[in-house]
């Protein structure tokens, strides 16, 4: 995974001084961690990657990361970008990251990006997994969410179809949130049964603090018949979250995929 050739020249080259930055690609465990963003008395993952770094650079280095991920939310690909005034032998870092950090984070590649570049506001489109297992496993119940009672799975991934016709979504947002606008669009939005287990994943160029968990919960009772299709199209048009379902447990929750224009994924 690279940046394209014509984009390296664009970039890269050119300038009279280059700002070295770089964007990080890595996976989380959230298990054990109070989400990604630093928090004053609790462990983020942004905190103890910020630890590594600095150790590893001899110098303080602060992460800025593509989104927030709650607390026990996982991420099985994130990126984070930092400035640093000094090519690096990037191959040689990650190994030495990947030593020093806990056996929960990974690195998997750090790329060299132009000066400009932005890991959250660059992103066109993030994608999430949400894993709802049908029995108790004991070997997942930090990794997906044990929910025994029979879902309608067909219902909900005709419900799921419905969000392509809105693109307000505040009905689903957590409420006192500091943003300027609810509207997200969806690219995909669908359930798949996989060995028993209830998979939903969902793709956007945005998405809004608990959107998914509070989707996944509208959708579940959906499944279980306690609202309609119609109940569901007039909950988002009320934009009332309220209205909306119970936020599904943070366990079951997975960033799979963010995208850039200028990398190859």
């Amino acid at each position: 995974m690279r940046l394209r050739g014509k984009k390296i020249n664009k970039y890269l080259c050119g300038f009279k001084k280059i700002h070295l930055r770089y964007f990080i690609k890595l996976a989380y465990n959230g298990t054990h961690y109070h989400g990604w963003q630093y928090q004053p008395n609790a462990a983020s993952v942004q905190e103890t990657m910020n630890k590594a770094f600095s150790v590893l650079l001899n110098t303080t280095i602060n992460l800025m990361g593509a989104g927030r991920t709650d607390t026990g939310v996982h991420a099985k690909e994130m990126y984070a970008h930092f400035d640093f005034d000094k090519s690096l032998d990037t191959p040689s870092l990650v190994h030495k990251l990947n030593s020093y950090l806990p056996k929960d984070i990974v690195i998997y590649d750090i790329i060299p990006v132009h000066d400009e570049a932005h890991t959250r506001f660059d992103a066109t489109k993030r994608t999430y997994e949400y894993h709802i297992n049908s029995f108790k496993d004991v070997f997942s119940q930090e990794q997906s969410w044990y929910f025994h009672q029979k879902l309608d799975v067909d219902l909900m991934n005709e419900a799921a179809q419905l969000l392509f016709n809105h693109t307000d979504f505040q009905c689903f947002s957590k409420v006192n949130t500091d943003v300027n606008t609810f509207d997200c669009t969806i690219f995909e939005a669908n359930w798949k049964q996989e060995n028993g287990n209830l998979i939903f994943t969902i793709s956007a160029n945005r998405f809004l603090r608990n959107m998914v968990r509070a989707i996944v919960g509208t959708l579940v009772n959906i499944g279980l018949h306690k609202i309609t299709l119609a109940d569901f199209t007039a909950i988002i048009e009320s934009k009332n979250r309220d209205n909306a379902g119970f936020s599904v447990p943070a366990h079951g929750l997975y960033l799979t995929k963010i995208e850039y224009h200028y990398i190859t994924q």
